[in-house]
């Protein structure tokens, strides 16, 4: 399995910055790549990195890469940005650069999850890429309102005092606080990915923790209380206009739960959804992985 690292410059107005991104296997090889949007926004790619697997079932070429301002695509001056330069059209300029860089505009698949599966949904109902010939959402929603109900939903779930240990400490500004870390630990471990999580997702995680501003910036404080610049997004009324082949997916205690996920599947004309036994991330989970690889792989393999 070969893989090749790089870098593309990016203009943005007068500035240049440089997207990274890693390719397993040869784009030479004819086969139409696969694109992954890694979620957040802010968290790198490497949690993502065992979906490399694909290109060991389907042999098409997968490519990872680290969206601006984190991982290896951070640049100096990150935390001075205002927050009108963290929009959802950057994050499509920098995917449409990209495409056309490696030159496969003609033929690519996209995989997003979480944030990555709003910005390939924006980017499919938006831009409509004519090259665009697989569209896969994982764990993902159409609009920042429908996420916010199903975290909302989650939340409630939970006891009285973890609710409350949760809103003090974001009203407070206070989310660095042990307290807080060790409630949202409990969350995750019921709605994002089991632990001990997996070194890939440490690593990502990590990432953002040394970068937020992406994150903090866009989405606000945590999952439940978006303050961000994302607070407003929607491409709800859009969706019906993408018609690229789509497959869905998301699992049962997942934080995008099915009010998440069904505007995707009643208003995309050609649309499947796969639902998981699991979290946020079936391609970390020991229980979802296989299966997960298996419906992406025959997803991206249907012509």
């Amino acid at each position: 399995m070969t893989e090749v690292t790089g870098e593309v410059n990016f203009k943005v107005g007068d500035d240049t910055y440089q997207t990274w991104y890693k390719i397993v296997g040869d784009l030479a090889s004819g086969a139409h790549p696969l694109i992954v949007l890694h979620g957040g926004p802010g968290i790198s790619h490497e949690y993502m990195t065992p979906l490399a697997e694909i290109h060991n079932k389907c042999n098409i070429p997968v490519i990872f890469y680290d969206q601006i301002g984190i991982g290896k695509s951070v640049f100096e001056g990150v935390a001075e940005k205002p927050k009108e330069f963290w929009t959802v059209d950057l994050f499509m300029d920098e995917l449409d650069n990209l495409v056309s860089h490696l030159g496969v505009q003609n033929g690519f698949a996209l995989l997003g999850h979480s944030w990555g599966a709003m910005l390939g949904a924006h980017y499919a109902s938006h831009r409509h890429p004519v090259g665009l010939k697989h569209l896969i959402l994982t764990s993902g929603a159409p609009s920042m309102a429908l996420w916010e109900k199903s975290t909302g939903q989650l939340l409630n779930a939970l006891p009285a005092d973890m609710r409350e240990t949760i809103k003090r400490h974001e009203n407070e500004g206070t989310t660095d606080s042990p307290e807080y870390q060790k409630v949202m630990g409990i969350f995750y471990e019921k709605h994002v990915c089991k632990t001990p999580w997996p070194k890939v997702m440490e690593t990502s995680f990590a990432a953002m923790m040394q970068n937020p501003t992406v994150y903090h910036t866009m989405i606000g404080p945590s999952e439940f209380t978006i303050t961000g610049t994302l607070k407003s997004w929607s491409c709800l009324d859009q969706i019906h206009t993408i018609t690229t082949p789509t497959l869905l997916t998301n699992g049962v205690f997942d934080e995008a739960q099915d009010v998440c996920v069904s505007p995707f599947f009643h208003r995309i004309p050609r649309v499947k959804w796969a639902q998981f036994s699991q979290r946020h991330m079936p391609f970390l989970e020991e229980e979802d992985q296989a299966r997960y690889f298996q419906v992406v792989a025959e997803f991206l393999t249907y012509p």
